[in-house]
Formats: C-alpha cells, sequence, structure tokens
C-alpha cells in the first residue's frame, strides 16, 4: 500500500475561471510544480479528485474535460511530474451521489484502484469539502489552500496560504511519524 497526496484540481492546481474547461482559460497556479516536485521527491505518489459539476449541469462535456485534463498532464509532464490518476465527480450538487466531496468515494475508488493506503495518505484542496471528504475517507489528513473563494475558518482544519506552505504542511507531518 501506497502514501498519496490526492489533490484538488480548480483554485488547488490551476486557477479556477468558474467551471473551468477550456484550454484557453488554463492556468497553473504559482508554487505547483515546485511542491509537486518535492511531494515525489520525499516519495508520495500524486494522484487528482476533483468535483465537475459542470459536466453535470450540461456547461461542457466529459470530452471537454479530459482535453483540459490532458493538457494538464502534458504540462506537468515537462517537469517530470505525473499522476497515477484523475477522479472526477462529473455529478450535479442536487445528484445524491458518493462520489461528490464532502463524500468519501472519490477517495475510496481511487484507493482500490492505485492501491493507496488512506491512513498514510493526505489531501490538499481549496475547500472545506476537500477536508471532509478526507476525514469521511480516513486519510492521514488534509490541508486547505487559501487560494479558493473560501474564507479562513477558525476551525482545528490546517490551512495555508498558497500551495507551497501546504506541501512544506503536508512534509513535516510525514517526517514527525
Amino acid at each position: 500500500m501506497t502514501a498519496y497526496v490526492f489533490l484538488d484540481r480548480d483554485n488547488t492546481l490551476v486557477r479556477d475561471h468558474g467551471y473551468t474547461h477550456r484550454i484557453e482559460d488554463y492556468e497553473l497556479l504559482p508554487g505547483v510544480v515546485e511542491g509537486l516536485q518535492q511531494l515525489v521527491a520525499a516519495g508520495f505518489r500524486l494522484a487528482v479528485i476533483t468535483n465537475q459539476s459542470g459536466i453535470g449541469r450540461g456547461l461542457f462535456s466529459e470530452a471537454h474535460y479530459e482535453a483540459f485534463r490532458a493538457h494538464l498532464d502534458a504540462d506537468l509532464a515537462r517537469s517530470g511530474i505525473t499522476f497515477d490518476g484523475h477522479f472526477c465527480c462529473p455529478h450535479h450538487p442536487d445528484a445524491g451521489c458518493h462520489c461528490r466531496k464532502p463524500e468519501p468515494g472519490l477517495l475510496e475508488r481511487a484507493a482500490e484502484q492505485l492501491g493507496a493506503d488512506l491512513s498514510r495518505s493526505w489531501v490538499i484542496g481549496d475547500s472545506v469539502r476537500d477536508v471532509d471528504a478526507a476525514k469521511r475517507a480516513g486519510c492521514r489528513g488534509a490541508v486547505r489552500v487559501l487560494t479558493g473563494q473560501e474564507p479562513a475558518t477558525a476551525s482545528d482544519r490546517p490551512e495555508a496560504t498558497n500551495f507551497l506552505a501546504a506541501v512544506s504542511y503536508v512534509l513535516a507531518e510525514a517526517r514527525s511519524t
């Protein structure tokens, strides 16, 4: 069983322009390449978990999502970064599915398909939904980056000002065990 860092996509890896799916809107966030390289160097595997309700709302197709995903993969591959998988919930928020974060379904599916040890794995995302999904799935921990639209909270959830700070937190916690 392998330790993973599961990454939300929008406002964690790439800027969210509102139902982001067009390649011309692709914008990798600062520090993402360096942070992902640090995680890989520390022995973590990487995978993406993302809610994409724009598909369920009929705003874009799965083909648009896949083209954007392929563009992200190709861009990061130029820096030596690869993802073991992409796990997407395409459903409308009212669908009641088990895969839409904060439900743990995406993480459970990823663990099964990738052989991930969730008790040693982390989630980095920009939403409380990401952190809650990690807790429900039994992940080692989660860090919320404050690059999204949700304000900081006065809770016990670890928060970081940017992606590199989130990575630093995960690496420090991983070294302490």
